[in-house]
């Protein structure tokens, strides 16, 4: 709680420190949203504008409702339009240097985010010309966006959000979780990871337009962010391997070993995902995960990984929901989570109620505010993230469903054979 008090005021500092004028730089809180490829956004800002069709929309939050006059901070040679809501503005860019120029004034009739977006009209040059930050004059009341103390690229994917189970005492050795993406959470470069773990994690990815994996990973022993440092007898060892699982490293947030398996979900479908953590006896622990194949009616084996120096069951069962990609953060990625079990080393079945919600360091510096988890109406539970929502939820906060349902009906010698 300190360290958010303090980012906060440091935040709140900055923002006074300009005569109460914000400074909303393009860098971390603009987006192209409309004729990508016609312009870049770069830790300088707006560049290689050149499209007229392309629009850059710029997000900041609001604590109470103001009426503000704006101004860019830009240089070029053309015609641009400059737009809030119903209002547009065309502004003329005519300098080879930086420059403050005055769009117009605004009235934000409520408290929440706003969004302004920037629209060539007519240039003179080949490109429309680069902008730098979007001016706010007079706001006297507190505001949230990406600021100088703030990573672009971590505040432009937004806010990470994560549901942590509850398990029951003794040792448990599975884990088992149903996942369904909606029709209007699917948004590519979203990992919607099921089964977690404390030593890694296991869930679905939207790649690219041609491209979905079941990915699961587990952490090695070793820290570091370069899996070529880590030394032979702490690596993560491959046991067994799933049909066509591509098996290989991963680095730059820890690293470890990495399995996927390339498979075409679909919005809309549930997909179950079962995790198995179970120590060697050795001082080792083995990770396995297996996927059942909606379409293909059937249980397919992902891999199963040995972890060396390490001695544990089923720790820290939790989901998550994340973007990986920051061009992308401008929209709204929702995932559901259901029916969630645990299956002691005993092999007692136990049904899982409770979820604490949590988010990431962006959301604890209050940078973006579009943070959300919750239970559904049909007993599941699920997180919301991206897009500039304007409802949000505590840090810390635990949902509940019913504790109903039959126990998952899974055949573990076949699956053995797998």
């Amino acid at each position: 709680m300190r360290e958010l008090c303090l980012l906060v005021v440091i935040m709140c500092s900055s923002l006074l420190a300009h005569s109460e004028k914000l400074v909303v730089g393009l860098a971390g809180n603009a987006y192209v949203t409309n004729g990508q490829g016609g312009a870049e956004i770069t830790d300088d800002g707006v560049e290689h504008w050149n499209n007229a069709e392309t629009v850059i929309s710029v997000y900041f939050y609001l604590q109470q409702p103001t009426s503000t006059d704006l101004s860019l901070y830009a240089t070029g040679d053309s015609e641009i339009k400059v737009s809030y809501g119903d209002e547009s503005f065309k502004v003329r860019l005519k300098s080879d240097d930086f420059t403050e120029v005055h769009v117009g004034k605004i009235n934000v009739s409520e408290a929440g985010y706003v969004r302004v977006d920037l629209q060539g009209v007519s240039k003179k040059s080949e490109t429309f010309g680069e902008v730098k930050d979007l001016l706010l004059d007079n706001v006297t009341c507190e505001s949230n966006y990406i600021n100088n103390g703030f990573s672009n690229y971590f505040g432009r994917r937004g806010p990470s959000v994560h549901l942590g189970y509850t398990l029951p005492e003794g040792d448990t050795e599975w884990f088992y979780n149903e996942v369904t993406v909606p029709e209007d959470g699917e948004i590519m470069g979203s990992y919607y990871m099921a089964d977690g773990f404390g030593e890694g994690y296991f869930g679905m990815q939207y790649n690219s337009p041609t491209e979905r994996r079941i990915l699961f990973s587990v952490w090695s022993p070793f820290d570091t962010e370069d899996p070529n440092l880590i030394p032979d007898e702490q690596k993560i060892k491959m046991l067994r391997r799933g049909k066509d699982v591509h098996i290989g490293e991963f680095g730059n947030e820890g690293s470890g070993g990495q399995s996927y398996l390339n498979y075409p979900w679909k919005a809309g479908e549930t997909y179950k995902f079962l995790m198995q953590v179970r120590p060697d006896g050795k001082g080792n622990t083995v990770y396995t995960a297996y996927f059942y194949a909606t379409d293909d009616k059937e249980w397919r084996l992902i891999a199963s990984f040995l972890r060396p120096q390490t001695e544990t069951w089923y720790k820290h069962a939790h989901s998550f929901l994340e973007n990986f990609a920051p061009e992308q953060g401008y929209l709204s990625r929702k995932v559901f989570f259901g029916n969630q079990w645990a299956r002691s080393k005993d092999g007692k079945w136990t049904r899982l109620n409770e979820a604490r919600f949590t988010h990431d360091a962006t959301a604890k510096a209050q940078v973006r505010l579009d943070y959300q988890g919750g239970q559904t109406d049909d007993n599941r539970f699920y997180l919301k993230m991206g897009g500039f929502f304007n409802e949000n939820v505590p840090m810390g906060t635990k949902f509940y469903s019913e504790p109903t349902g039959k126990e998952p009906e899974i055949d573990f010698e076949a699956l053995e054979k797998l």
